[in-house]
């Protein structure tokens, strides 16, 4: 075989081996994240083995082209729901969501490219594969925050494969869900080192190494930590409403949804408690108690549910759900404020908080919006876009995050999408929430691997922060997280019903609650360093 079929073989076999440790259909068995430890070795051993090669002419092309069809390949492969959830919602033509799919891996994979890339300059640079393979954790890291930072999208980073790993995930709590990325790089280049190194002495030490950690990684999978103490009850409500039902709701059928928002909040128990995180499974609980007379919090979660702040049904309505469970509420519903200086309203994604009194205690307006999904970037420019996305939303970036106080407690609010940007959600710790509230509207990804993604993200929130985190969507997965990020309560998607869910109240700051990206920034600020030596040692080599 030609060697550069073996090194784009390779590039093939990281791309499936990482694709493994994450959701793909639905729900994961935990034992796949094993994958992570190792699937990086075959791209390192490709890309930095092109150095000594004496066929290879162009090592920085080859190394950036490999790099770069993993990465395709690898987000083909994580994100294929966006071709799904487009061919649904966005009223394109046929091929339409096809190519949007192809041109957003095309886009992300870069990401991968430039990992190859600088891998290579600093194997070119330096002479040596032992200091590129050093290297490695700090340049994936530092890729790992641009993909947050600049595109906005840091879909399942490497290190959200260990959220059910009760021993690596410790590390997030100092370092985000970064430091776990960056140790299972490390354990990968361990890996490559014992097939790229010239010293027999030295493979053996690399290899063994490597396998050490990846035993001790497995242990974690075992660990146990005593459940975390619960206090207080919420009640979920998972109302599956289709995400265009807007007409669902007109005339007399706005009462009879309330009288079931009604019905659903004081309910009786339900008999789903989950067993194993991540598992549509449900086992019957017999002796269940009935919730709390007044919950602590009845939630209704970001869903197509026709809530407009300014409409008088909706004080009505939510007054009468109020008075009815005597709790507080956190609705999600369409926020609105005039703008006199533009003479125009403006809507926000929100989170409504409603007093057991029925009164408005305030409301969060989402400020991380989705692109193509609650606004056009750039509109002047991608006008052409509207006519694309069929049923995207236009709203206006909130600008504050807040934190409320219930029953003399402190709750942190946010908005579906927002799950996915830690450095943002722990910024309600910070500001003293003391437990988290994640409404989301899961329905656009129909039956794809995507809610489950999405849960481990949530999932790796509760870790990073030590808080307990409420999660409540209208299709599902709504679930009850505990601050070790295990699902201690859930009930299965696609169904009408609530989830009386129990949890408690925390107030220490994790350092990550109150520093942020720190670890993810040193990585970046070190990988810019590596990259402007290596490039004025290349320069001076050439004088």
């Amino acid at each position: 075989m030609r060697p550069n079929a073996l090194r784009f073989g390779a590039a093939v076999l990281s791309a499936v081996l990482l694709e493994l440790p994450f959701p793909i259909a639905g729900p994961m068995p935990v034992w796949r994240s094993v994958f992570a430890w190792f699937g990086l070795v075959p791209l390192l051993v490709s890309v930095l083995g092109l150095g000594d090669s004496p066929d290879c002419k162009r090592p920085f092309r080859s190394a950036f082209l490999v790099s770069y069809l993993c990465g395709f390949l690898w987000y083909m492969g994580n994100c294929y729901w966006v071709r799904d959830t487009m061919m649904r919602y966005g009223d394109m033509p046929t091929m339409a969501p096809t190519l949007l799919l192809i041109g957003f891996s095309l886009v992300l994979g870069l990401y991968f490219g430039v990992f190859g890339l600088v891998l290579m300059l600093l194997r070119r640079a330096t002479g040596s594969v032992l200091w590129a393979l050093a290297a490695a954790p700090f340049v994936w890291t530092a890729l790992e925050l641009a993909a947050a930072r600049i595109t906005s999208v840091p879909w399942d980073q490497l290190g959200y494969s260990q959220v059910d790993n009760l021993l690596v995930n410790r590390l997030a709590t100092w370092s985000g869900v970064y430091g776990i990325s960056f140790l299972l790089v490390v354990v990968n280049a361990f890996l490559a080192g014992g097939a790229l190194l010239s010293s027999r002495s030295n493979r053996l030490r690399s290899a063994m190494v490597g396998s050490i950690v990846i035993a001790a990684a497995l242990a974690g999978l075992g660990w146990h930590t005593p459940p975390a103490p619960a206090s207080a009850t919420a009640v979920l409500v998972q109302p599956n409403l289709d995400v265009a039902s807007d007409d669902a709701w007109a005339g007399e059928r706005w009462n009879q949804h309330i009288d079931q928002f009604v019905h659903l909040a004081v309910g009786t128990c339900k008999p789903y408690i989950a067993g194993i995180p991540q598992t549509e499974a449900v086992t019957v609980q017999p002796d269940c108690a009935a919730p709390a007379t007044h919950p602590d919090l009845v939630a209704w979660p970001e869903s197509p549910a026709p809530f407009a702040e300014a409409d008088p049904r909706v004080g009505v309505g939510l007054a009468t759900v109020a008075h009815a469970t005597g709790s507080p509420l956190v609705i999600g519903s369409i926020g609105m404020d005039y703008a006199a200086s533009e003479q125009q309203w403006h809507d926000y994604n929100s989170a409504l908080i409603v007093a057991q009194d029925g009164a408005k205690v305030g409301r969060y307006d989402k400020i991380h919006l989705v692109p193509f999904g609650e606004f056009v970037p750039f509109k002047d420019l991608l006008f052409f876009a509207r006519k694309l996305t069929g049923r995207v939303s236009e709203f206006t970036r909130g600008s504050e995050r807040k934190v409320f106080r219930l029953n003399g407690h402190r709750y942190g609010v946010f908005i579906c999408y927002e799950a996915v940007f830690a450095d943002e959600v722990r910024q309600f710790s910070a500001l003293g929430a003391e437990v988290l509230v994640n409404i989301s509207d899961d329905g656009w990804y129909g039956d794809t691997s995507a809610p489950w993604q999405h849960l481990n993200m949530a999932r790796m929130r509760a870790v990073e922060n030590r808080r307990w985190l409420l999660r409540d969507t209208n299709n599902g997965v709504t679930a009850v997280i505990d601050p070790y990020g295990r699902v201690v309560q859930s009930i299965p998607r696609h169904v009408v019903d609530a989830l009386p869910a129990r949890y408690g109240f925390r107030d220490e700051i994790t350092f990550y609650s109150a520093h942020g990206d720190v670890f993810a920034w040193v990585c970046a600020i070190l990988t810019l360093g590596l990259v402007g030596w290596a490039l004025r040692a290349s320069l001076l080599a050439k004088l």
